[in-house]
């Protein structure tokens, strides 16, 4: 069973942290500090319409509920979003590896976080291990079911 997305939860966390579009990755960690007992997850968002492919996104968890903080920023319809997480991380191993990436490599951004090499491919991008090619995989199955009829357009 997959997780469902808390509309509700969602915006309110969102005005809590003051997410920020385009910038989903802070916006669940900002979500991950500010709400207890959530996981932090990165993977993929796929939703009906533009941009017709997968969205490298970010979220967190709460039991069986999904917590977008970026949800106000994506002008969709909440039941016409998709979500394949490809990597969970609890609070305290996202802060410890924030920490180390700010010591090994200040002058990056320390997320989105990928993991342990090596990395695989989805498309022509290099990015995460064989979970995120995998989430990749199932997003992109979902994108094109559900978008066919455009996807055959172009």
């Amino acid at each position: 069973m997959s997780k469902l997305l808390d509309e509700t939860m969602s915006n309110e966390v969102a005005k809590s942290i003051h997410s920020q579009a385009n910038h989903p990755f802070m916006n669940a960690y900002k979500a991950a500090l500010a709400t207890v007992g959530t996981t932090y997850v990165q993977g993929f968002l796929v939703c009906a319409g533009q941009p017709y492919q997968p969205i490298e996104h970010s979220w967190i968890e709460l039991g069986d509920r999904i917590i977008d903080p970026t949800l106000p920023h994506l002008n969709k319809n909440p039941q016409e979003l998709w979500y394949f997480p490809a990597q969970s991380l609890t609070l305290q191993k996202l802060q410890k590896i924030i920490e180390e990436s700010k010591e090994d490599y200040p002058e990056d951004d320390p997320l989105p976080i990928y993991g342990e090499p090596p990395y695989a491919y989805y498309g022509d991008v290099m990015l995460g291990g064989e979970e995120y090619l995998s989430a990749h995989k199932a997003a992109l199955i979902k994108c094109q079911q559900i978008n066919q009829p455009h996807i055959d357009k172009n």
